[in-house]
């Protein structure tokens, strides 16, 4: 039937509809790219010709990517409404790579890691069985706190900061998450639906009115900005260096298993084959954006949670919906002045409207979790120690900078490291002996 969950990922809307929401998601998440083009332009000096071009191409490829994901075509991309973004980690390794070898180097560790999510579906899919709504659920709970985390810095700054804790900054968030709030609750309709894109513009708007957004260079320059690749040169493939990419490869998969089986939740998929049927084909999506990525000169490009917790507030479910937030991006990334428009929106009115949706990722985590009976032996050690092991580099940055490199870059990921150790002691309480966890009766409202 039209109004169930699950069908309403085909749905389409009047052409009006799809482009207000389609931006909302785009809008919502677009500090993602442009915080990872910079980080890469002031760690590794690029100049701003190459910069821009990063930018530009970085847009282009998670475009691409999000209709690869919205559309599955060949199996490759899961016919979900995701929308894709380049990972944090990823910009970090690629960053890192390049600084000890050089920049060639590290397109070559990205393309190899692409061409691993290929390699590796196959085998991850038969274990698969172990990542239960108990083990989502801990993720998803982890994913909220660090991006909620993230979120906070945009608004605040860095702790140390001359500019920390600016009381301009300060209002503008508050500003925008009371507007989304009271757009959500007193609007009606499409545009309750809107009450997060809503929010942002009240919050750009004011920022405005405040003297704290410029316009004087989103004109300036060309007007197509079109990305060529290998902007580097011709790759260079090195195994060893590829290493620690290599290695964040498998833990992606971890994440997109958990952002699928929520995903699938949220669009009314009952039972965990159902829910992660749909798991190798989101993995082979994001290889092969990434392979696009490492192509155009960024790094790897994966699913973003972000835009769960938007389908969940609006409760807009459409694959169309986002595959017309990919054709934004795209758009952002070919025209000049679109990217640079979005730039000046300030980082917190981003943060602030990020927070709400990332907090939203976290109830749906709470709400998974509620399924399970906590009260057992088994799923109240699997659930305490998979979060102490990943609450504690989200709570207390820095904790791990003792050690190896590598080892330090695999224990400072406090998702991944929350959800792999929910999955192994997942399985050492439970499938061990074939102990079920009681599973609490679901409310339905």
């Amino acid at each position: 039937m039209k109004d169930t969950p699950t069908a309403q990922v085909d749905e389409l809307y009047s052409p009006q509809r799809m482009i207000a929401f389609g931006l909302q998601h785009v809008l919502v998440m677009a500090a993602s790219p442009i915080a990872a083009v910079f980080l890469m332009s002031k760690a590794l000096g690029f100049d701003t010709a190459l910069t821009t071009e990063l930018l530009s191409a970085t847009f282009l490829v998670c475009g691409i990517g999000t209709l690869i994901q919205s559309f599955g075509p060949a199996g490759i991309g899961a016919k979900l409404p995701f929308v894709m973004l380049p990972g944090g980690a990823p910009i970090i390794l690629f960053i890192l790579i390049a600084q000890q070898t050089d920049l060639p180097t590290a397109s070559g560790a990205v393309i190899l890691s692409a061409l691993l999510y290929f390699l590796i579906v196959p085998i991850f899919k038969r274990f698969l069985r172990y990542f239960p709504s108990l083990v989502i659920g801990i993720m998803l709970l982890l994913v909220a706190i660090n991006l909620a985390q993230i979120s906070g810095k945009l608004i605040a700054g860095t702790p140390g900061t001359a500019n920390f804790g600016n009381t301009d900054n300060l209002l503008l968030a508050l500003i925008t998450i009371a507007s989304t709030v009271l757009f959500a609750r007193l609007l009606k309709g499409m545009c309750r639906q809107l009450a997060i894109l809503l929010g942002l513009m009240v919050g750009a708007l004011s920022a405005a009115l405040m003297g704290d957004i410029s316009l004087s260079g989103v004109g300036s320059g060309s007007l197509l900005a079109l990305p060529s690749p290998f902007p580097f040169g011709p790759p260079k493939f090195d195994l060893i260096a590829a290493l620690p990419l290599l290695l964040f490869t498998l833990i992606s998969m971890v994440e997109a298993t958990g952002q699928t089986i929520a995903l699938n939740e949220v669009l009314g998929k009952e039972g965990e084959a159902e829910q992660q049927a749909q798991v190798p084909n989101t993995i082979r999506g994001d290889g092969l954006a990434s392979l696009l990525g490492g192509i155009f000169g960024t790094s790897l490009i994966i699913t973003s949670g972000e835009n769960i917790g938007i389908i969940r507030a609006t409760q807009v479910r459409s694959r169309y919906v986002t595959a017309v937030g990919g054709l934004f991006l795209i758009l952002f990334g070919v025209f000049s002045p679109l990217s640079a428009l979005i730039s000046v929106i300030p980082a917190s009115v981003i943060g602030a409207t990020g927070l709400v949706v990332f907090a939203i990722v976290g109830t749906m985590g709470i709400d998974m979790l509620r399924k399970v009976d906590l009260r057992g032996h088994a799923s109240m050690y699997v659930v305490a120690t998979a979060l102490a092991v990943g609450l504690l580099p989200i709570v207390v940055p820095g904790i791990y900078d003792q050690l190896p490199s590598q080892l330090r870059l695999l224990l400072s990921n406090g998702v991944a490291m929350g959800a792999l150790t929910a999955a192994v002691l997942n399985y050492l309480f439970i499938h061990v002996g074939q102990r079920s966890p009681k599973t609490a009766p679901l409310q339905h409202s």
